[in-house]
């Protein structure tokens, strides 16, 4: 199958783009790229090597091997050749995922509203839809242009828990200012639910602690509705990748 991976040009997150990526290339699926400008993305390097997040380096930043995995990424040629969004054809394409990021990088991505089309597309024609973190904010902001409401109404999902975004801003906003929020004011939580048919149709999980790993998927939460799949942060995206797989080709 061949999956595409819609990025902000600058500031994703590298573990919610790196370890998707890997797992699907280990089960021989072919990944595609669009970002906004159709230019090939930088990740946020703040999240990959955690310059500035002092002692909350280990929290907060992305883990040795998943550098190491965003780095051979960076060779790939399909990384490096992105399409547009406004080129992106769903139909040439067995699925979607989105990934997350939050700082201001993303802005471009969360607002752009050809992508919101595409992905109202892919909900349309009913293929696997993947979001994590604000990924999910992406999808929410994207309608259903038959009932002119959000392509998550009616459906569970999960996204960045504003417990989660409020911790990481008071860790670090006498260093980093407003950093780890994306829009002050508005928590990526907040946003989701609001575009529900229901707030219990928000699903948190378990609180989020450690960070999940290929022997260790237990620590990770997902969130499945039909072909839609949710997380919440990096620390699921090991988890999120193989239920992806799952979904894909079940």
């Amino acid at each position: 199958m061949t999956i595409l991976m819609a990025l902000s040009t600058h500031d994703f997150d590298p573990t919610e783009v790196a370890v998707p990526w890997d797992i699907l290339r280990q089960n021989d699926q072919d990944i595609c790229f669009a970002t906004d400008t159709g230019h090939a993305g930088e990740t946020d390097p703040r999240m990959l090597y955690g310059d500035d997040l002092g002692i909350f380096k280990g929290m907060l930043a992305a883990r040795k091997n998943v550098r190491q995995t965003y780095l051979r990424l960076c060779q790939e040629p399909a990384f490096l050749n992105p399409i547009r969004f406004e080129d992106i054809r769903p139909e040439d394409y067995d699925g979607l995922i989105l990934p997350g990021g939050h700082a201001k990088g993303m802005i471009p991505y969360l607002e752009s509203e050809i992508l919101q089309e595409k992905i109202a597309a892919f909900f349309a024609a009913d293929k696997p839809v993947g979001a994590i973190c604000h990924g999910v904010v992406a999808a929410c902001r994207a309608e259903d242009p038959k009932t002119g409401k959000s392509v998550l109404y009616g459906r569970k999902t999960t996204a960045l828990l504003k417990r989660q975004e409020l911790l990481a801003y008071k860790m670090t906003k006498a260093r980093l200012g407003d950093y780890f929020l994306t829009y002050p004011g508005l928590t990526v939580e907040d946003e989701v639910t609001a575009a529900l048919q229901s707030a219990d149709d928000f699903l948190p999980g378990p609180t989020p602690f450690l960070r999940d790993s290929p022997n260790k998927l237990s620590r990770g939460f997902v969130v499945q509705d039909g072909q839609y799949l949710s997380a919440r942060w990096p620390g699921d995206a090991h988890r999120f990748g193989q239920a992806f797989v799952g979904m894909i080709t079940d």
